[in-house]
C-alpha cells in the first residue's frame, strides 16, 4: 500500500515503514503526527485519486529527527559594477518514519514492529545519500627565481 501526501509544497510517494526527509513540522523526536493532504491511495490494483484531496484519509508517521540540511550559498555579480552579494541558507528538515496509511483516525494498516536489531541500527543516511565530492586543493608550483644577468 503506498500514498501520495502533500507538505511543505511538495508531494511524496510513501509507503509502511519508510523513512522520508520533508520539510521542517513542529514537533520533536519521537512525536506521532497526522499527514492529512493525502492526495492518492494505492493498494494493488485498487486506486483512490482525491480531488484534489482524498477526506478522512492520512497518513501517519513518526517524528525520527528535526535537524538542517546543507548550506546552500546564494552569490550574485554583476561584471565590472562592482556588485557583489554573499548569502547563505540552511533549510530545517524533519524526518519521519511512515507508521500507517489510511484513515486519519489512525486505525490503519499498520507497520510490522521492527526486531531489535533494526530499532538499534542507524537511520537509513537521511541527510545526504548522493552527497557532492569535493575535488582535491590543487597545488601551486614555487616560483624560480629569475636568474642573474651576466655583467
Amino acid at each position: 500500500m503506498f500514498a501520495v501526501v502533500k507538505t511543505g509544497g511538495k508531494q511524496y510517494k510513501v509507503s509502511v515503514g519508510d523513512v522520508v526527509i520533508i520539510e521542517r513540522l513542529q514537533g520533536s523526536a519521537g512525536d506521532t503526527i497526522v499527514l492529512d493532504h493525502v492526495l492518492m491511495l494505492g493498494d494493488g490494483d485498487k486506486l483512490e485519486v482525491g480531488t484534489p484531496t482524498l477526506a478522512g484519509k492520512g497518513v501517519t508517521a513518526e517524528i525520527i529527527e528535526q535537524g538542517r540540511g546543507d548550506k546552500v550559498i546564494v552569490f550574485k555579480k554583476k561584471r565590472r559594477q562592482n556588485y557583489r552579494r554573499k548569502r547563505g541558507h540552511r533549510q530545517d528538515l524533519t524526518v519521519l518514519r511512515i507508521t500507517a496509511i489510511g484513515d486519519e483516525s489512525g486505525s490503519a494498516k499498520k507497520a510490522a514492529a521492527p526486531k531489535k536489531a533494526e530499532a538499534d541500527a542507524p537511520a537509513e543516511a537521511p541527510a545526504k545519500e548522493a552527497a557532492v565530492k569535493k575535488a582535491p586543493a590543487k597545488k601551486t608550483a614555487a616560483k624560480k627565481a629569475a636568474p642573474k644577468k651576466a655583467e
